[in-house]
C-alpha cells in the first residue's frame, strides 16, 4: 500500500494505533494480484482473531510482527504466549471466556486417552500428521453425548498420558542464561515459561 494512504487510515482507538478492518477489506477483494490479496486476508487473520485488541481494527504493531514474517521469524511463541496471556486475563478477572478450537480438543483428546478409542498412531514418524488422522477417521454412529459423559466421570490418572505417542523425541530448550525457565515474548508484554515443569508432567526425569 503507498505510505499516503496509510497515513490517511491510521486511527488512534483507547490508546491503541491501528487500522479499520474496512479499508483493508476492499483491497482484499479488488487486488489484482491474487498473492498480495492472500497476505492480506492472513494479516487480518492475524490482527482480528489473533491478536485482537481493538473490535473491527487491526493494530499497527501486528502490521509490524506480519511484515518480521517474510524475515523467517517463527511466530508460534508470540502466538503460545498471547493465548496464556488471554485464558490468564479471563480467570483472574473472573469474567469472559475464551473459545478454542474444538477439533484441536478433540485430537488432544484422541491423542492422550487411554480409555477414548484413539487414532492408530505411526511412532515418531516425521510424515504422520494427527490432524490428518483425525479427518480421515469414521466417526461410529453409537457414539453419544452419554458415552462422553461416562468417559469423563470415570477417568483416574492413569487413564491419561501427558506425552503424545506421535511426540519424536527432541533437543529441549530448558534455561535461559543461569535461570531455569524461557521468556516467551508477546505484543504486548511477555511471559515466563518453565519447560521442566512440563516435563515433569510427562514423567521425564
Amino acid at each position: 500500500m503507498e505510505e499516503t494512504w496509510v497515513e490517511k487510515q491510521i486511527k488512534k482507538k483507547n490508546e491503541t494505533i491501528c487500522i479499520p478492518w474496512s479499508s483493508l477489506r476492499e483491497s482484499v477483494l479488488s487486488l489484482p494480484d491474487i498473492w498480495k490479496r492472500v497476505n492480506l486476508f492472513a494479516l487480518a487473520i492475524y490482527g482480528l482473531v489473533i491478536f485482537p485488541r481493538v473490535l473491527g481494527h487491526l493494530e499497527v504493531t501486528v502490521f509490524d510482527f506480519f511484515e518480521r514474517l517474510k524475515q523467517g521469524v517463527n511466530p508460534v511463541p508470540t502466538i503460545l504466549a498471547e493465548t496464556f496471556r488471554s485464558l490468564n486475563t479471563c480467570r483472574r478477572v473472573g469474567k469472559g471466556r475464551f473459545i478454542g478450537c474444538a477439533k484441536l480438543l478433540n485430537v488432544w483428546i484422541l491423542s492422550h486417552f487411554w480409555k477414548v478409542e484413539r487414532t492408530p498412531f505411526h511412532m515418531f514418524s516425521k510424515a504422520f500428521s494427527p490432524l490428518e488422522a483425525y479427518l480421515k477417521k469414521e466417526w461410529p454412529k453409537e457414539v453419544t453425548k452419554q458415552h462422553w459423559v461416562s468417559v469423563f466421570q470415570n477417568l483416574c490418572a492413569e487413564d491419561i498420558t501427558w506425552r503424545a505417542p506421535w511426540i519424536r523425541p527432541s533437543v529441549l530448550l530448558y534455561k535461559c542464561g543461569s535461570q531455569g525457565w524461557i521468556p516467551l515474548l508477546g505484543l504486548w508484554e511477555g511471559v515466563g515459561y518453565a519447560p521442566l515443569l512440563v516435563q515433569r508432567q510427562f514423567s521425564s526425569r
